[in-house]
């Protein structure tokens, strides 16, 4: 086989080591053998985020799946920067679409925050967790991110990580972003994005006193909470990320 051609990636919860066993799930076996038409010694790359990255062969197929063997490893661990995002719940496609981008753009964490003006409804986390995980497995970066149940926006803030910032996506105005994360430094950080109807007087005003959040325009016309989302990782990572390392 030609490994010099781009491989499938596979995302598994089972420690990876010399001549390991993996055995994928059962809808993995079989996007490996009926939608990908893989045999037994065919290779592909798997990664768990804590191993690294390892090719692997299917070296038995059975009935409930396959079998694969950890050949050797081609990536050491690593991380991209330290950079979170906290996402107020909205509708089903817009924050699925959201959690999907912030994954390919590198983000460590995702927090679903509930705001004053959030309209509150179900959220699938197993979903959201499946959609992380194709991302990640096509964007070739070596982890998953996180993805924290809903909670209430004033409970994270009252429980704030020491020396992590915090980019506040202000629909009112702010400073513009790039000056003002180059001003601020690099990792860690949080980039908060707000519900449809933006955040309240109260919420504003609490956040704009924050020591350490950093109030950032995201230009001229109010974007939806998934295109704000992308906006602001994107300008982040242009300012302080690692696109340019």
């Amino acid at each position: 086989m030609d490994y010099e051609t781009p491989m499938i990636r596979l995302h598994v919860p089972t420690p990876l080591a010399p001549d390991a066993a993996v055995l994928p799930t059962l809808d993995q076996s079989r996007y490996l053998t009926q939608v990908m038409r893989l045999k037994i010694g065919d290779g592909l790359l798997v990664f768990n985020g804590v191993d690294g990255e390892w090719r692997c062969v299917i070296a038995e197929a059975l009935k409930k799946g396959v079998v694969l063997r950890a050949a050797e490893q081609v990536r050491p661990q690593t991380l991209g920067p330290d950079v979170q995002l906290l996402i107020s719940v909205v509708k089903k496609s817009a924050l699925e679409f959201a959690v999907e981008k912030a994954t390919e753009l590198g983000v460590r964490r995702i927090r679903l925050v509930v705001t004053h003006r959030t309209q509150v409804q179900h959220v699938r986390m197993d979903r959201l967790d499946a959609i992380a995980i194709e991302a990640a497995e096509q964007t070739g970066r070596m982890d998953v991110p996180m993805i924290d149940e809903p909670v209430k926006l004033g409970e994270v803030l009252d429980d704030w990580e020491a020396g992590r910032r915090l980019m506040f996506c202000d629909e009112t105005g702010g400073a513009p972003a790039g000056p003002a994360l180059q001003a601020a430094g690099g990792d860690p950080w949080a980039v908060l994005i707000g519900p449809e109807g933006g955040f309240s007087p109260e919420e504003r005003e609490r956040l704009r006193a924050l020591p350490f959040a950093t109030a950032v325009s995201l230009g001229p016309r109010i974007l939806r909470a998934d295109t704000a989302a992308v906006s602001a990782l994107t300008l982040w990572q242009a300012a302080v990320g690692d696109w340019d390392r």
